[in-house]
């Protein structure tokens, strides 16, 4: 069968058409910004939690992410990239059917060794018009470069079972794999909200996933109806480092909203984190 791929549909509107613009804007937020970084160990990390709202909003609390594997000289196979389903098309979880994604910084391969081990449908229609996820790729483009794989994963069921079960999957086909995986939960935190507003429910919000309780995450965001669009990767990266690790630790890297761009009394949250095991 002809390899397929899936052309970029949110190049021009969440982020620039051109690979020059898109490099020109990274250097242009990341000189503004100049993080303090831990050093944590490269085996540690599994992963973390990414905006993927347009770069003019969520590119420097995305960027500070990327920015710090970059600097940890942390290297990886395979990018499984986590990203809620906002259209509701396809199934509930779905894998991509193309074996490659292309964005204006060229064309990744989709892991299809790593999809091929998982009892998860794979749909073209549950991506294709999805924006979470590929606003991702051209981030690890720029800090990655070439050599690695993506594992794209478009999420409707938003539980704490699904993601469980989709956990122990993916752990599983990884066992007999061995590759180096980075886990990308990939989410907006409260949108529409005052500033006060949003950062009071994240806060909730944020105090389950430090915790690493799925559960509250998801009686919390529920019941105080916070409009976090992706806490199903959320609990799906949780569910992964509970099972792997001693002590699993998620850490806080960065905190913003697009007001701080486009002044507003509604704007839309973003949080970007660390997850990785402190038991060393």
């Amino acid at each position: 069968m002809k390899p397929t791929t899936r052309k970029a549909s949110a190049a021009g509107r969440f982020y620039p058409a051109h690979e020059k613009q898109i490099v020109d804007l990274f250097q242009k937020i990341l000189l503004k910004q100049k993080p303090a970084f831990s050093k944590i160990s490269d085996s540690d990390i599994l992963g973390g939690i990414v905006p993927h709202a347009g770069y003019v909003y969520s590119g420097k609390v995305a960027l500070q992410f990327f920015e710090f594997l970059s600097e940890s000289g942390f290297t990886f196979d395979t990018a499984i990239i986590l990203a809620p389903n906002h259209s509701g098309w396809g199934p509930e979880i779905a894998l991509d059917a193309n074996n490659f994604w292309e964005t204006p910084m060229g064309p990744v391969a989709v892991d299809k060794e790593f999809s091929d081990l998982l009892e998860i449908p794979k749909s073209a229609e549950a991506h294709q018009i999805e924006h979470a996820a590929e606003v991702m790729v051209p981030m690890l483009q720029y800090f990655f470069r070439k050599g690695f794989y993506i594992l794209p994963v478009s999420i409707w069921d938003q539980t704490p079972a699904a993601e469980r079960a989709f956990a122990i999957q993916l752990l599983a086909a990884n066992k007999k794999l061995g590759k180096k995986i980075l886990v990308i939960a990939s989410t907006d935190f409260s949108h529409y909200v005052s500033t006060e507003l949003g950062q009071k429910q994240d806060d909730k919000a944020l105090e389950k996933i430090i915790n690493m309780d799925i559960n509250g995450l998801a009686q919390v965001i529920n019941q105080e109806e916070i409009s976090i669009c992706g806490y199903g990767p959320v609990m799906t990266l949780m569910a992964m480092a509970k099972l792997l690790y001693e002590k699993p630790t998620c850490s806080i890297l960065s905190r913003g909203n697009s007001g701080e761009v486009i002044p507003s009394d509604e704007v839309v949250h973003y949080v970007s984190a660390l997850v990785f095991n402190q038991a060393r």
